[in-house]
């Protein structure tokens, strides 16, 4: 049975953590916003889940997976969940925990970027908010930006199982949230991104490996992946990028 995922269809967004994870993986799954409407499927398929009264744990926002009767929201619940079926975790509970804890700190990061350009409420427009974004937006790429970049690079270093991965000796769910997070941050932010990896040289050299993994190679080059844009998290605005 195929997974389902659920999330907005025209932005990559938080659901895109979890496409990475399935792809590379190979695992079915079907990107039900995605689908076809005479199908039942689409944004229609969503927004009935949210709001179905029988679910007795319901899903507050996407993204969110079905698996037969289990649902499961959250980006890295999702993919904790997700991980052991995929092969994408260590079986140690320890390195386990690791991986959720590197996983947690990429949302923190996450959330940071997002809020360069929505610093006051999600729910007003950027333009709106640009003095308080400018503001918060000089602050993520002169100080934030490098500290988190930083921390990645050490634990990239300091894995004693060598410097491919940052977990252990195999492929993570970690190691492809961090190779989107670069991907993201490079699109948003591309002069303070730049300059912010010069100094993280393990971290650029993970992340171009896992562009090279065959399925993820394939699906970067597929219609499946959705191209960054101005509604998702990481957005370009040049005012915003602070080198």
């Amino acid at each position: 049975m195929a997974y389902e995922l659920h999330y907005w269809p025209t932005i990559q967004g938080r659901g895109e953590f979890v496409r990475l994870a399935l792809e590379a993986a190979g695992a079915p799954y079907i990107d039900v916003a995605r689908g076809a409407e005479e199908a039942g499927l689409g944004v229609p398929a969503m927004q009935r889940c949210l709001h179905d009264r029988k679910l007795v744990h319901p899903p507050f926002a996407p993204p969110f997976l079905i698996d037969g009767n289990v649902v499961v929201a959250q980006t890295a619940a999702i993919l904790q969940y997700l991980a052991p079926t995929l092969k994408l975790v260590a079986r140690s509970e320890q390195l386990r925990v690791w991986t959720q804890q590197i996983q947690l700190t990429i949302a923190d990061m996450v959330d940071e970027a997002h809020d360069t350009h929505h610093p006051v409420g999600a729910g007003l427009y950027y333009e709106d908010q640009k003095p308080e974004a400018l503001r918060r937006a000089t602050d993520f790429c002169r100080v934030r930006m490098p500290k988190f970049l930083q921390w990645f690079e050490a634990i990239v270093v300091r894995n004693t199982a060598g410097t491919r991965h940052l977990v252990g000796g195999k492929l993570s769910y970690a190691d492809l949230s961090l190779f989107q997070l670069v991907e993201g941050l490079r699109y948003a932010f591309p002069k303070a991104a730049q300059q912010a990896l010069a100094s993280t040289p393990a971290v650029v050299q993970l992340h171009d490996r896992i562009a090279d993994l065959p399925r993820v190679a394939a699906y970067l080059r597929s219609d499946r992946r959705i191209p960054f844009n101005e509604q998702g998290i990481f957005r370009r605005y040049p005012e915003l990028d602070i080198a």
